[in-house]
């Protein structure tokens, strides 16, 4: 069993700055940050391989987020700069201990989740 817990949502201005955090409790092969607006379904933004460290992103976010990582701390970070209004939702973090991803935008993939952490960007 592996435990993932989120912190640093809040609430901001549109142009601002947040940076999301996710501690996992044991090993895992790739994580990633999903998110889900209200009336909308869950969809990926960013995704690490946790072991050789090579990212990626939706195309809605490229170029404003970034997703890094703290082996030491076993901890996934999301740094969120140019918010829009449309970045508002709860922002979830996955993980996958199988190391049997094939697609990794598929939340299904992903057999570890945290409790998410609310993310509001007012204009």
């Amino acid at each position: 069993q592996v435990q993932l817990v989120e912190s640093g949502g809040g609430s901001v201005q549109a142009g601002g700055s947040l940076r999301l955090s996710c501690a996992a409790s044991g090993y895992t092969y790739c994580m990633g940050w999903f998110r889900q607006a209200p009336g909308k379904e869950r969809e990926g933004v960013a995704i690490i391989y946790t072991g050789g460290g090579s990212t990626y992103y939706a195309d809605s976010v490229k170029g404003r987020f970034t997703i890094s990582q703290d082996n030491a701390k076993n901890t996934v970070y999301l740094q969120m700069n140019s918010l829009k209004p449309e970045d508002t939702a709860m922002y979830y973090c996955a993980a996958d201990t199988d190391a049997t991803i094939l697609t990794i935008w598929d939340e299904y993939e992903y057999n570890y989740w945290g409790q998410g952490t609310q993310v509001t960007v007012s204009s």
